[in-house]
């Protein structure tokens, strides 16, 4: 920089010191810069500037003026704030004109507005008025032109006056018509404008083939008008903010929420963002954090738990107008073996108990029975077997009566006292029918006194229980055992409401290989009807065909009706209660709920909660044999049984796992899950089909059929006991007393022996005892009598004995000589 470039140097003002400093660049260019170094004031205060009174400033006090301010700074002060003042009035008087002139503005466009809609809508109400009175005109003229087609038809039989003119013919007027016409062809003045400026483009009704333009509504052109004033006037429209009511579940994806709170997602993820919270409206935010958000855009937070599917299948109490008569319910319940079925089959006129394997009933059953006086009776015939418990007590909370059948030659059983304390348990009334009267070993008193220790007391006996001495063979007392049942259910007064949803327990469920899941359901409430949509358990599905007990088809089932229902997407649990609902995503949604609500509680009694319970656990198990098993049964109750059965075989040194059980024929997903784990396959009334056979033959996967549960109970039982290990038992054959102990060269010490008792062999093991105490446990070396080798010494001779690997012996030391034989386990 040069000092002749006519610009001023820095730092001119008074108090500063310049001075010249020199750059150095590369390449040798060097650059003379100024730089000021700038002094400190130092304000001396005037002598009288200390004293107040009347050496003060004029612009007020010497105690407000700030120290060091001279007379002229203060004067220049109060001039410049004054200026500030009138200039901040200036400005604010000019605001005020610029938002006149804004107002007045807006005001005159919105006349102007205004006044060009009302000449639109005038316009419009011309040309519809025009329009009108064409439409007159054209209907006059078609009357008028009919009226004299009619004048000219009238007189035709008379010959002359066919060529006289008709004085109202309106011939003249139809180029008129005709002229009106086109010009109604013409594009008119408002909607041709609309053609100008949707020309080119593709509409609706010519992509239909319709004729026309398509006419935007009323309410659309209100619109329309409503956006044009305000956008003329100046004024920014704000819509309204509609507060919603959010429903919360537990958990909700981003995107989720914002489309229940309607608003952009955008908007959700930036507020989330501003919380700290990095997601993308893909991901799924907890409860909490959405009600913050929900909150913060204004709207109101409903929360909801997942449970709350089910409230569509709440049960609802019935009016007592609605109630109508239904049949009763009767469980027939017992010990096996003591003709349950018989009885029902003497009642039912048929024969189920021969087609059941081994003579037992290993199903529950479900039958009508109508009477000679036309009552309807509905039967439930349970399984007697002790493995068949979830049957029973199924059967107990579904009835409304219970027939305690006891055998009359037999006395009262464990499967009748469970009977009798399920019947207890579902608080339902109870009737005693004492069976097999007509064998000459029967004693109905027998029977009737061992169930008074049972809190069971006969009328026989003047309690409240009807009793009932019955015969299933000769059919004695069968007829006063439905009078029993006939009067019990009068006192009862059964009533349901038959036009209402049905509701229903499952009595039983099978997989047919020709129909699909099939369920066994009883109604309870309602009727149920094909084409219904329903939700049973963890299954849904809709009513396919409904089939009777005779194995009819019928179309819908009443209260108190046992029913076999076919449409279900899976086999349901034996004791589930179908509920129908409105439409299948419904039962869809209630289903897949029950589910994963299922599945986290499996998991959940799974899991361990701590890592020392899991390390426990594992040691625990480190010295447990399990044997693997897989289960398949033609029915679920069946199937549920067996598991329950498997279950309780086993002891703290074996146990027997369930890897998987199920209702259907056997599979080669069956066959390749147990060739996986080393299990054998168990099939209950059930068989493998070809392919699971030829697969379970090229993998040596064994696969046992079963008819009767005894026997698979036993057969499970008996593999169980082989991985018991053997008890090991001790058998002490004989003892001796060492009378001198010789040292022999290359054999060591050798005990000169006495046996004393029993017999002393070889091959048997041995105990040196001093003072009755153990020193050594072993096995012999050598057995001699005198210079021979022996297998055994009987008792009362001498030998000389020598331990293996041991010589601290003494004299008058005492040898216990033992066998061990292993006896073999078997779990009771």
């Amino acid at each position: 920089m040069s000092d002749s470039d006519g610009k001023k140097t820095l730092g001119l003002r008074g108090g500063s010191r310049p001075g010249n400093v020199k750059q150095s660049f590369s390449h040798g260019r060097t650059k003379n810069v100024v730089v000021e170094t700038k002094r400190k004031r130092v304000v001396v205060p005037k002598p009288g500037a200390a004293k107040g009174g009347s050496g003060a400033a004029p612009g007020g006090s010497g105690s407000r003026r700030p120290a060091g301010i001279s007379d002229a700074e203060m004067e220049r002060r109060l001039k410049a704030l004054q200026a500030a003042k009138a200039r901040e009035a200036e400005e604010a008087a000019q605001r005020e004109a610029e938002e006149k002139a804004r107002a007045e503005e807006r005001e005159r466009r919105r006349a102007e507005a205004e006044a060009k809609e009302r000449e639109q809508r005038e316009a419009e109400e011309r040309a519809k008025a025009k329009a009108e009175e064409e439409e007159r005109k054209k209907r006059e003229a078609e009357v008028a032109k009919e009226r004299a087609a009619a004048a000219a038809a009238a007189p035709a039989p008379d010959a002359p006056k066919t060529a006289r003119p008709v004085p109202n013919k309106p011939a003249p007027s139809a180029t008129p018509r005709k002229s009106d016409r086109e010009r109604d062809q013409r594009p008119g003045r408002g909607k041709g404008q609309d053609d100008g400026r949707r020309s080119g483009k593709l509409t609706l009704g010519q992509a239909t083939g319709g004729a026309g333009n398509r006419q935007r509504s009323m309410a659309s052109m209100k619109r329309k008008q409503e956006r044009a004033r305000q956008k003329a006037m100046g004024n920014q429209v704000e819509r309204e903010k509609i507060i919603r009511d959010v429903q919360l579940p537990e958990t909700i994806v981003v995107s989720e929420l914002a489309n229940r709170m309607a608003e952009r997602v955008g908007e959700v993820v930036k507020s989330l963002m501003n919380m700290g919270m990095m997601v993308t409206q893909n991901q799924t935010i907890d409860a909490d954090t959405a009600e913050l958000i929900i909150e913060e855009f204004g709207h109101k937070v409903v929360r909801v738990s997942d449970s709350d599917v089910e409230d569509v299948i709440k049960e609802v109490e019935d009016k007592d107008e609605d109630l109508k008569p239904r049949p009763p319910v009767i469980t027939i319940m017992g010990h096996v073996d003591h003709g349950k079925t018989s009885i029902l089959d003497a009642i039912r006129n048929a024969r189920v108990v021969a087609g059941e394997a081994g003579g037992i009933t290993q199903h529950i059953g479900a039958y009508q029975v109508k009477t000679e006086s036309g009552t309807t009776l509905s039967f439930l015939d349970t399984p007697g077997h002790a493995a068949f418990t979830s049957m029973r007590s199924r059967g107990a909370q579904v009835t409304d009566i219970v027939v305690l059948v006891v055998a009359a030659d037999d006395a009262v059983m464990p499967q009748t006292i469970e009977a009798i304390n399920h019947a207890k348990a579902a608080e339902v009334p109870m009737i005693v029918a004492i069976n097999k009267c007509d064998k000459p070993a029967a004693d109905p008193n027998k029977v009737r006194t061992d169930l008074l220790q049972h809190e069971v007391i006969v009328e026989q006996m003047s309690g409240e229980v009807q009793d009932v001495e019955v015969s299933a063979h000769t059919g004695q007392g069968l007829d006063e055992l439905l009078e029993a049942i006939a009067l019990q259910a009068e006192i009862l007064e059964l009533k349901a409401n038959p036009n209402r949803a049905a509701q229903g327990a499952v009595i039983e469920a099978q997989l047919d290989v020709g129909r699909g899941p099939v369920a066994t359901v009883l109604v309870q409430t309602g009727t149920l009807r094909q084409g219904d949509i329903f939700v049973v358990g963890e299954q849904y599905g809709k009513v396919r065909a409904l089939i009777n007990d005779k194995g009819e088809r019928v179309k819908e089932a009443g209260p108190s009706v046992p029913v076999e229902v076919l449409g279900l997407n899976g086999t349901p649990e034996a004791g589930d209660v179908l509920n129908v609902t409105e439409t299948e995503a419904q039962a869809r949604e209630i289903a897949a709920y029950r589910e994963q609500a299922a599945k986290d509680k499996r998991a959940a009694a799974g899991a361990a909660t701590t890592l020392e319970q899991l390390m426990q656990k594992a040691k625990e198990d480190e010295n447990v044999s399990e044997l693997p098993i897989l289960v398949k049964a033609d029915v679920q109750g069946s199937a549920e049984a067996i598991v329950q059965a498997m279950e309780k075989i086993g002891n703290e040194e074996v146990r027997v796992r369930v890897l998987h059980s199920g209702v259907g024929a056997i599979t080669e997903t069956d066959v390749g899950l147990a060739e996986a784990s080393g299990a054998p396959i168990m099939g209950f009334n059930v068989r493998a089909n070809a392919s699971a056979r030829n697969t379970a033959n090229q993998k040596s996967v064994e696969i046992r059929y079963y008819s009767v549960i005894y026997d698979l109970v036993d057969d499970v039982k008996a593999a169980a006991s082989g991985l018991l290990s053997a008890e090991i038992r001790e058998n002490f054959i004989g003892y001796a007393q060492i009378k001198e102990v010789f040292k022999v060269t290359g054999v060591g010490k050798v005990a000169g022996c006495l046996v004393t008792e029993g017999v002393a062999r070889r091959s048997a093991g041995v105990r040196l005892l001093r003072d009755n105490v153990v020193i050594h446990e072993g096995t012999l070396k050598t057995l001699k009598r005198f210079k021979d080798e022996v297998a055994e010494v009987q008792s009362g001779q001498e030998c000389g004995m020598a331990f293996e690997n041991y010589d601290d012996i003494r004299p008058n030391d005492v040898i216990e000589i033992f066998e061990r034989e292993e006896v073999t386990r078997t779990l009771d």
